[in-house]
């Protein structure tokens, strides 16, 4: 339902209004720059690299992704932020990480900086080396009740999508503790659970798709309202991964949207071009089609306001998780973000 709800959205704004096809005619003289604030090989750069693959015929000229990890993502958001605002420098990444940015004390820029436009929405899983001896959610939640300041799970770092995992299962899970083992990426934490550095990874189920194909990786529960099906694809089956909410019913589920944005105060013609863009291009992306039904994601090409909106939901909620844990060094409501 939710799916058809944003192709539908996106399909009825595919025809541009005469003001915006007349404000598109920025045609980019040099390569654009896109960062990705993350280690390569993980969400993030999965995404933006199709994205960027995608764009180059349209615009004319090259989209060169430029990995610049740290600081939570914040490091390379910050580059983009105070880059010249020409059009030329873009960022990418999880629309929740700008949204709480400032919540976390890292980096002062709020969601309505930015001018959004998302490609796909991804969920969050909870994966165990097969060695470590966790089977399903349930062994994991009890073994974290009794001993978790002892149990390593490794997450992309402070504010990445594993972490706000873990931060909503420590805050449903009364008791719960777990030791945090951060990593400059998805792919990073990913690598490290696959190796047996740490018994648990809390990453996005894009980044673990092919080592849960391969057995290197046991899926124990998706952040999702309901079980979540990994594609069959090769010699592998269809691998159904039941909801946390068979175990936490009441944890909340938002989608974790991921794309591309540019500052508030670029030119209206280089927003406007990347929005016709994203109208066309994007929207029927077999590319990304393709990738996002591989890797249980969903297909969300949406963009400006309707983006905004959307992931203000995670936002919100993953704003009030900080604060509530201990973790914000400001608190949502001076920063308007009321608890939901």
């Amino acid at each position: 339902m939710l799916r058809r709800h944003l192709l539908a959205a996106t399909a009825a704004g595919i025809a541009a209004p005469a003001t915006l096809r007349a404000q598109a005619a920025w045609r980019p003289e040099r390569p654009v720059t896109l960062i990705v604030p993350w280690a390569a090989g993980g969400s993030t750069d999965q995404m933006a690299r199709i994205v960027a693959a995608e764009a180059e015929g349209p615009l004319g000229q090259r989209v060169v992704v430029v990995n610049q990890p740290g600081a939570s993502g914040s490091i390379g958001t910050r580059n983009a932020m105070e880059a010249a605002k020409d059009g030329y420098t873009w960022a990418a990444g999880a629309a929740v990480d700008v949204g709480c940015y400032k919540v976390l004390g890292l980096l002062d820029t709020q969601l309505s900086d930015w001018n959004l436009f998302f490609a796909v929405a991804n969920v969050n899983v909870l994966v165990a080396n097969p060695q470590s001896g966790f089977r399903d959610f349930g062994a994991a939640l009890e073994a974290l009740k009794t001993r978790g300041q002892g149990i390593g799970i490794a997450t992309a770092g402070v504010s990445s999508a594993g972490h706000n995992m873990m931060e909503a299962v420590r805050a449903a899970t009364p008791g719960l503790q777990y030791r945090h083992a951060t990593y400059d990426g998805g792919n990073p934490a990913m690598i490290a659970t696959v190796s047996g550095e740490t018994p648990l990874g809390a990453v996005l189920l894009v980044e673990a798709a092919e080592m849960i194909r391969a057995r290197r990786l046991i899926p124990l529960a998706v952040q999702s309202d309901n079980p979540v099906t990994l594609a069959a694809q090769g010699n592998s089956p269809a691998i159904e991964i039941p909801s946390v909410r068979r175990w936490l019913p009441n944890m909340p589920a938002p989608l974790n949207y991921f794309g591309i944005w540019c500052p508030k105060g670029v030119p209206e013609p280089a927003v406007a071009t990347m929005t016709n863009i994203w109208r066309t291009t994007i929207a029927n992306s077999q590319r990304l089609k393709d990738y996002a039904t591989s890797r249980a994601a969903l297909f969300t090409p949406i963009y400006g306001q309707q983006a905004h909106d959307e992931a203000w939901k995670m936002v919100r909620q993953t704003a009030w998780l900080y604060f509530d844990g201990g973790k914000a060094r400001v608190s949502p409501d001076t920063l308007g973000i009321a608890r939901l």
